[in-house]
């Protein structure tokens, strides 16, 4: 049997240890003060960045490297807090509103000598760092998660132009801040990326520094497998995230001038991984605002099993607008011929379609995991990098070839330019196989 592609180990995990239920936040971390302002920039706050308070170990761990992106424009970075006040949230019993953290990563000028940003922020490094640490089998402190820095300018001056805007969702159990390779790269050509943390599902930080863990989702789907309700949680998880999706694209035109005035709103693409990608898809079949869309090796059906019997909406029905699926090839491989939902999206899909495969690889190929943990090589055993990135050796093209895929999509679906690699043009330069 394999897995679901729905959940990544985090919550996974949960199932593998028994139900045993490990996270790193309190539950009680989430009951945070509301704020009057719906679209609050984090990095304006005096607490955004809080100084780290690492243990003695990870204060020693070694500091991995982000590949640079490869397009011709420097990147900013600015996170802003949203708040729903019409929707409790669906994980913290009694919280009258939603609260979500975005970042949006775009195309910037004037950043010479200026310092980059943390991947993470402190306070959100040292609640995930033990859980990307178990999650990969990684000794303790073997990282600094803290100390990563991304290739953006904090609240750079955008670069003139109207840029077309790509949402980005994580797997369930991964900060959105698990791809920024992937999303400054795009930014970086010429797109304004906006990354969306699911509050709950891993630990977040806000402004005034509080970090809202991920208990209560562990807890929920370590409960709901006990009771054999996974297909009715995973329903409830995905109907969130659309929700959080529709509160983001509501909000886009909210965001301050600096960056809406080179935000072009009628061209907008998602892209996630695992959930993620079930999350774009789910999105764009309820709103027709998103018109191309990437699933990164996300299962399209409500159960742990991907077996065909609880398959969502769009898998039954498929999508109008364009949607590529991109799939791994190792332990839980997934293309049209294996996966029982992408065979129905397949089938039902009336607009532009193609399923790809990135040999070699794993479930986490599609996120920074491919890029750090090779850095890791004689730190660990070979089988723990290739278990959870498959071929180290491959890892620069892998990068490269999952950045050219999305790069190529949303430039001939959002800007109208064709580099033709998705009709193979170009290809054998990449780890990839067009399946279909």
């Amino acid at each position: 049997m394999r897995r679901s592609r729905l959940v990544v180990a985090s919550i996974a995990g949960v199932v593998a240890s028994g139900l045993a239920v490990c996270t790193a936040v309190p539950a009680d971390a989430a009951s945070a003060p509301h704020a009057a302002s719906t679209a609050q920039s984090a990095s304006s706050h005096p607490a955004a960045h809080p100084a780290a308070h690492p243990s003695s170990n990870t204060a020693k761990g070694q500091t991995l490297t982000l590949p640079a992106p490869t397009g011709r424009f420097a990147t900013g970075e600015s996170d802003f807090r949203l708040v729903d006040n019409t929707r409790p949230d669906p994980w913290t019993p009694n919280q009258p509103y939603r609260e979500l953290m975005i970042s949006v990563f775009y195309p910037a000028t004037h950043t010479a000598g200026q310092p980059f940003t943390n991947q993470f922020p402190a306070g959100a490094a040292a609640a995930l760092g033990p859980q990307l640490e178990q999650n990969f089998s990684l000794p303790a402190g073997l990282v600094d998660w803290a100390a990563t820095k991304t290739h953006s300018v904090q609240d750079a001056a955008m670069a003139p132009g109207r840029f077309p805007v790509v949402l980005y969702s994580p797997g369930a159990g991964d900060s959105r801040n698990w791809n920024v390779s992937q999303a400054e790269n795009l930014a970086s050509h010429g797109y304004v990326v906006v990354t969306i943390d699911h509050t709950g599902e891993a630990p977040v930080q806000f402004p005034d520094g509080h970090v809202v863990g991920n208990d209560a989702v562990l807890a929920a789907f370590a409960q709901a497998y006990q009771d054999g309700t996974t297909a009715a949680f995973f329903t409830k998880l995905m109907g969130a995230r659309v929700a959080d999706t529709e509160l983001v694209l509501n909000r886009l035109s909210s965001l301050p001038h600096r960056l809406t005035g080179g935000m072009n709103l009628d061209d907008i693409g998602m892209f996630g991984h695992s959930a993620g990608g079930f999350t774009a898809a789910s999105a764009m079949y309820a709103d027709p605002r998103i018109k191309a869309g990437v699933n990164l090796d996300g299962t399209l059906e409500y159960t742990v099993e991907p077996d065909g019997t609880n398959l969502s909406p769009v898998a039954q029905h498929g999508l109008k607008q364009p949607f590529l699926l991109m799939g791994s090839s190792g332990k839980y491989a997934s293309d049209i011929h294996i996966e029982p939902s992408w065979a129905s999206f397949w089938q039902h899909q009336s607009g532009w379609k193609a399923d790809v495969t990135l040999n070699d690889s794993q479930h986490q190929s599609f996120t920074d995991a491919e890029s750090l943990l090779p850095q890791l090589a004689g730190e660990v055993p070979d089988a723990t990098l290739s278990d959870n990135i498959g071929s180290v050796t491959d890892a620069k093209r892998a990068v490269a070839g999952d950045r050219a895929l999305v790069d190529s999509f949303f430039d001939k679906f959002l800007k109208g330019c064709d580099d033709h690699l998705l009709e193979g043009r170009g290809a054998s330069q990449y780890p990839i196989t067009f399946v279909k």
